[in-house]
């Protein structure tokens, strides 16, 4: 797919648009610049969005050509050349790796005699977390440029001949800009806890109804039979032995579940080097090794759980490496939230709450689109509906459930 140039309008303003084939057509200063990319941030720091982390994801051959991640990264430019805004955006030859099912749309378009692929999706690869998509340089008229950049999308879909451009896990605030461009509103849910201002995991404890609270101590008790320990690694803790040890838990979960993970050794040693302040290892020891582990990244305010793995199973493991461990960290550094990764319903018994994430769709053929938009009209209904019902059986007491930020 060539990289090019663009014209696209956002009411009276024209801007100039370019196609990146990688993350390092940007400075470190100017993506530093954009909003929620660094810890200086006044939008909030995203560690998903980093220099370190879109560059780690390419040079380690995870996000390339050759896995299906072609960068066609949109930098919006002002009349000098200025950089204004810019969307993470790849071209697509799949839909794996997204976390926003597709692959019905995929499959009615090509037996209607259409090309699906290649497409274009805006997301961080590999990464079912919310976060900043249409990205704005800090001092630059925030409205004006995201209109930009959505309609620079859609003319860069257009002028590519492309079928249709995704935009997933994005801010609900976002979702107005797009839809005046023409992009469709897709829901989903997933189980997010929230700290609300816990000094330890008893404070939060209380808020449960008596049983669950019960059940959930010997929920914890259980999953440390046996002499197994936790320890929780980051910064300068985390070696290359116990990256080792992680990629192979990940591997082998990763595989079984899968087939094929997504990430490499590479990547996992590339982040280690540039943003290891911002990476939790909670590792699960056995008679002096390793047997499980969970990675997590920490933002400003949240705590985001990623990939987990084992090359042993015991009962309610997984439980307290992933989600109540990531609880008394984020009580420990005053995170307001923890973000659990998608799906799960059984993260709602450990103190998890369902959230709507939002995602946003342009698709070029009108036959298509109809299509589309009256099935998301439909999900939206059932996403809404089924949110409401599992708020209704969360494991709080009554008046007790925490409020979502």
């Amino acid at each position: 797919m060539d990289q090019g140039e663009e014209s696209a309008e956002a009411g009276a303003t024209g801007y100039a648009v370019r196609a990146a084939a990688g993350i390092g057509a940007f400075t470190r200063n100017e993506w530093d610049n954009l909003g929620g990319t660094t810890r200086t941030s006044a939008a909030g720091y995203n560690p998903f969005l980093s220099f370190d982390f879109l560059s780690a994801l390419e040079e380690s051959g995870c996000a390339v050509q050759r896995t299906g991640w072609q960068a066609h990264h949109l930098r919006l430019e002002s009349g000098d050349g200025g950089l204004l805004g810019a969307l993470p955006c790849y071209a697509k030859s799949h839909s794996q790796g997204e976390y926003v099912f597709d692959h019905g749309w995929a499959d009615a378009f090509e037996r209607a005699g259409g090309s699906y692929y290649p497409k274009l999706q805006c997301s961080v690869p590999f990464t079912p977390v919310t976060g900043p998509r249409l990205l704005v340089t800090r001092g630059e008229d925030e409205a004006s440029v995201k209109a930009g950049l959505a309609a620079a999308l859609k003319a860069v879909t257009d002028r590519l001949g492309v079928s249709s451009a995704h935009i997933t896990f994005l801010p609900q605030a976002d979702m107005p800009a797009l839809e005046q461009a023409g992009f469709l509103h897709r829901t989903d849910k997933q189980f997010h806890f929230f700290n609300e201002g816990f000094t330890s995991y008893d404070d939060f404890l209380a808020t449960l109804a008596s049983r669950k609270r019960k059940a959930l101590k010997k929920e914890r008790r259980e999953a440390l039979a046996g002499g197994i320990a936790i320890e929780r690694l980051t910064g300068k803790a985390i070696t290359e032995r116990a990256w080792d040890d992680f990629f192979a838990f990940y591997m082998d979960t990763g595989g079984r579940k899968w087939g094929r993970p997504y990430l490499n050794r590479k990547f996992f040693s590339l982040i280690g080097e540039r943003m290891a302040d911002d990476i939790l290892l909670v590792m699960a020891k056995r008679d002096g090794r390793y047997i499980a582990g969970a990675i997590n990244f920490i933002g400003s305010d949240a705590l985001y759980g990623r990939n987990w793995g084992c090359i042993e199973d015991h009962p309610f493991l997984h439980f307290e490496v992933c989600y109540h461990q990531a609880i008394d960290f984020a009580i420990e550094r005053g995170l307001k939230v923890v973000e659990a990764g998608a799906q799960g319903e059984h993260k709602l018994a450990r103190g998890y709450r369902p959230v709507t994430m939002h995602s946003a769709h342009y698709i070029a053929h009108p036959g298509l689109r109809r299509a589309v938009a009256d099935y998301l009209r439909r999900e939206r209904s059932e996403v809404a509906a089924m949110s409401d019902y599992l708020d209704e059986h969360t494991p709080f007491r009554k008046g007790e459930a925490p409020g979502i930020a």
